[in-house]
């Protein structure tokens, strides 16, 4: 329905079969690259690739994903990208358009996701601008703005530019260390007519003949001296990080973990990375060390990272980074450091450095030393530690989480996102797609777009999509929820809403008692009450189904149940669960730590 309440226009078949325009040839470079789907807010600056998208294309491969805010354009392709780990394209309109995605495009820097961003401006030529409107969406230098967290950015001045640039931005943004990049296009470049002669086609430059480059494998010495290293080694220990959501690999790691009978830590700032039930995982998976996991990095002496998220400050929690262990790195996050953002975290130390690919070196160690591999594991149902629940107890973290694992006992369900104050051991993760990690850059408001991406991603599959958020995540991106309706996305999320941005009250308790000043007040500023917040009613006035506000541990498995009843038919979903705010131990030390 339109807002008049007739019925919403159909899509006309497209009625120009050759290019005749200059963005008629971006929009088929884009189909060329293989990419799906173009999530926009619409702009003028773009009306001609606009133009060419729906009536040239005919609004596939590229399909339009309408999107309410930038930001949430960027987030749906960080997500998509999470689980497919190929690129979805963004538009974004002129500076402005820019500026309101910024956060988003940080995030997928920080969690090295291929994103391609498009732009554009101008006209750059002043004589050609409206008044007004052309000149404060026009800047000399657009890119300018997200420059230090982009692989590359392009501002062609030609559609033979244009073409090529595209090229370039898609291999830069694939090749590992995958990130995303910009290209901006002049809007004379995109509505400028085209001669219409034979070979048109030609223009087209093929992404065949541009091939990402081959990956590096580690030289046989490196191999040994990593063999040698955790053969000598009394208590072996790998950090599995960034890694990918391949399932064949994921039985390499465990072949590698197996062969040397090495401690392995995982954490909950990247994605699923090993089975946490395996007998030689330690530790439950946080964003900092759990207590058990620290023992263990204290009688380490030999550790391998995989390209582990602040191995430094990993060192210095459990007391190593003056008496670290051996360390082999493996990682190419050290080509992505630049001088203005410090999400390269501290210079950790490293007696060998492999410069590649994380799963490609396990691979050739575990062929080097002929482990045997076993099976990739298998789609199978949920896996919750905690299984029971007093029915009328309230929602603390251990029993949401238990709650949360009886509404899903019987489903094959994917964690898109996890809060803060989940508690890692309540749930055990045994397939690379069990979860995806967060967002990066912690940047709060990502993760319902972040949601719709994955969600898309899976669409076809046998998994259920699930994000746990945080309500002040959830307010912050909530009409990224509109796209994922408006597509007929289905997934779940479950608002585990404290009604506060409580890692701020910890923090304002935590100054108040340095001060000695009243720990009562720690609330002020951060409470969101008076009024409440209807969650169930913002999702059902986007056209998602509203659930709750449940508050118990039976209403809540109640409410999970109808819920995943309604997804699995087709629906997005939200439950509001009031929960009582609290973290774990390592939680709460690891976030106030000075």
């Amino acid at each position: 329905m339109n807002d008049d309440g007739n019925e919403s226009p159909k899509k006309q078949n497209p009625n120009q079969p050759q290019p005749a325009w200059g963005s008629d040839l971006i929009a088929e470079m884009m189909r060329a690259l293989g990419l799906r789907y173009i999530a926009l807010n619409p702009g003028s600056s773009y009306r001609g690739l606009h133009d060419s998208l729906v009536n040239h294309l005919g609004d596939k491969r590229p399909q339009i994903l309408l999107c309410l805010h930038e930001e949430h354009a960027v987030s749906i392709a960080h997500g998509w990208a999470k689980v497919t780990g190929e690129p979805m394209a963004v538009a974004l309109h002129a500076n402005v358009g820019l500026m309101h995605a910024s956060m988003a495009i940080y995030n997928a820097w920080c969690d090295r996701v291929p994103i391609m961003v498009f732009g554009a401006a101008g006209p750059y030529d002043a004589s050609l601008r409206r008044p007004w409107i052309d000149w404060i969406h026009t800047s000399r230098d657009q890119a300018a703005i997200v420059r230090p967290y982009t692989k590359w950015d392009d501002q062609p001045m030609s559609i033979a530019a244009s073409l090529e640039s595209m090229n370039r931005a898609s291999v830069i943004a694939r090749t590992a260390p995958m990130g995303p990049v910009y290209v901006a296009f002049d809007v004379t470049v995109q509505e400028q007519p085209l001669a219409l002669t034979a070979g048109h086609d030609d223009a087209i430059p093929s992404p065949a003949r541009y091939e990402l480059p081959a990956e590096a494998e580690p030289n046989s010495a490196s191999l040994k001296t990593v063999v040698t290293f955790m053969r000598d080694a009394r208590s072996p220990l790998i950090l599995m990080g960034r890694v990918s959501r391949d399932p064949s690999d994921w039985a390499r790691r465990v072949a590698l973990a197996e062969a040397f009978d090495a401690k392995v830590i995982t954490d909950i700032k990247t994605g699923a990375s090993f089975p946490t039930n395996h007998a030689l995982h330690v530790g439950d998976p946080g964003y900092f060390l759990s207590h058990a996991s620290i023992e263990a990095l204290k009688v380490a002496d030999c550790v391998i990272s995989f390209d582990w998220i602040d191995l430094a400050g990993t060192l210095r929690q459990a007391g190593r980074h003056r008496d670290a262990p051996k360390v082999v790195q493996v990682s190419l996050d050290h080509q992505l450091t630049n001088g203005w953002s410090f999400d390269h975290q501290a210079l950790a130390p490293a007696d060998l450095h492999i410069a590649a690919m994380p799963d490609t070196v396990v691979a050739a160690l575990v062929a080097h030393i002929g482990a045997p591999i076993g099976l990739p594991p298998p789609d199978k149902t949920t896996n919750p530690v905690c299984t029971q629940a007093d029915p009328s107890s309230a929602l603390d973290p251990e029993t949401f989480a238990a709650a949360l694992g009886a509404g899903l006992e019987n489903e094959i369900v994917s964690f898109v996102r996890l809060p803060l104050g989940w508690l890692g051991g309540s749930w055990h993760f045994k397939h690379p797609l069990d979860y995806l990690g967060c967002d990066g850059g912690a940047g709060i408001g990502a993760g319902p777009g972040m949601l719709v991406g994955a969600a898309l991603a899976m669409r076809e599959g046998a998994r259920l999509p699930i994000a746990v958020l945080g309500d002040g995540d959830f307010m912050m991106g909530v009409s990224a929820l509109w796209t994922g309706a408006h597509n007929k996305v289905p997934f779940l999320i479950v608002v585990a809403n404290n009604q506060s941005f409580f890692n701020d009250e910890i923090h304002q308790g935590k100054i108040a008692q340095q001060r000695n000043r009243p720990i009562e007040n720690k609330w002020i500023g951060q409470r969101i009450a008076e009024p409440d917040i209807d969650i169930a009613g913002i999702a059902q006035a986007q056209g998602l189904i509203g659930i709750g506000p449940v508050a118990t541990a039976k209403t809540l498995t109640d409410a999970v149940l109808e819920g995943v009843a309604r997804a699995k038919a087709g629906a997005s979903v939200v439950i509001d669960a009031r929960v009582l705010g609290g973290y774990g131990a390592s939680m709460s030390k690891g976030m106030t730590k000075a």
